[in-house]
């Protein structure tokens, strides 16, 4: 399975699937909206058969967009885009807070038969571009199977400011069950209501809980059948919450809308001293149809780490 590679220079890199013809990502990495969008995305994302798996601009929030790496709240900044959750006032449009992700350049972008590899560096900064707060190493590689394809997307970030940065989340910061940050997911609005679970358990249960693994179902409109996304943490994060490491959780929604983010602060902040690192990756499987539990562990085993 052969994957086309477009680089539209200054804008976004496309993977087309070449027996097919679907387009099944693009990689927007400058966008032009520095208040909704401050930092690159992925969408659309579709399955091999054309089947449309993100959203864009939604009514109820239009800084979601498709698939992309976020920081909703770092050292009082927001470099999501858009509104700001505030205490007790709910989400106000606060531009003054609003920071970015600045694409700074590539070190790799190829495709090569069934594998596509993007490698990039990216500078972050507060409302005030001239500061600046971390470096981030981008890594996002794409593999085509036969009935699926998967995204696997590291992202290492190094403090770069003379104070401490403090990755946090709107349940940090007084809302419950909203501790979303960092990798994050908004599905397209037909796939309100879906199906989630992980190993161990399914449904609302979900909120706020660890698993290896979370899997979301949806079914499409406009066509018939379902989507099945898999979102993995890799063996070397530290979701767990081990001797000394920060624990992640999952963000899942499926009402009022779809979206899942594991996130790397859901109860509490994570804290990170000038002039250190972390890194963190996840793998995203996109699938046509309607995969059960049986069928995500057997792709584990078929497709390990």
């Amino acid at each position: 399975m052969t994957l086309v590679l477009t680089h539209t220079h200054g804008d976004r890199v496309t993977l087309a699937h070449e027996a097919t013809g679907t387009e099944l990502l693009a990689y927007v990495y400058r966008p032009e909206d520095p208040w909704e969008a401050p930092k690159p995305y992925l969408h659309p994302l579709r399955t091999l058969s054309g089947a449309l798996v993100t959203d864009y601009r939604p009514n109820d929030h239009r800084w979601h967009k498709g698939l992309q790496l976020t920081a909703s709240h770092l050292s009082g900044q927001n470099l999501w885009g858009g509104n700001t959750y505030v205490h007790g006032e709910g989400y106000l449009a606060l531009p003054e807070r609003v920071g970015s992700m600045a694409h700074t350049g590539f070190e790799t972008v190829r495709a090569e038969g069934d594998r596509a590899l993007i490698e990039e560096t990216l500078t972050w900064h507060p409302h005030d571009t001239a500061v600046h707060w971390a470096d981030e190493r981008r890594r996002i590689e794409v593999a085509a199977g036969t009935d699926c394809w998967s995204l696997t997307w590291t992202s290492a970030v190094t403090n770069r400011h003379s104070e401490p940065l403090r990755f946090g989340s709107p349940t940090t910061h007084g809302r419950p069950d909203a501790g979303y940050t960092g990798l994050f997911w908004r599905g397209p609005r037909a796939f309100r209501g879906g199906e989630t679970f992980t190993a161990e358990a399914e449904g609302q249960d979900l909120m706020g809980s660890q698993s290896d693994w979370l899997a979301y179902t949806g079914e499409h409109d406009g066509r018939d059948g379902h989507a099945t996304l898999v979102f993995a943490h890799a063996p070397g994060n530290d979701h767990r919450g081990e001797a000394g490491t920060h624990p992640a959780h999952w963000f899942v929604r499926s009402e009022p809308f779809a979206a899942v983010a594991p996130s790397w602060a859901f109860h509490e902040e994570l804290v990170l001293a000038p002039g250190d690192s972390f890194a963190r990756t996840y793998r995203v499987t996109v699938a046509d149809g309607r995969w059960d539990r049986d069928r995500v562990l057997a792709h584990f085993e078929e497709q390990p780490w």
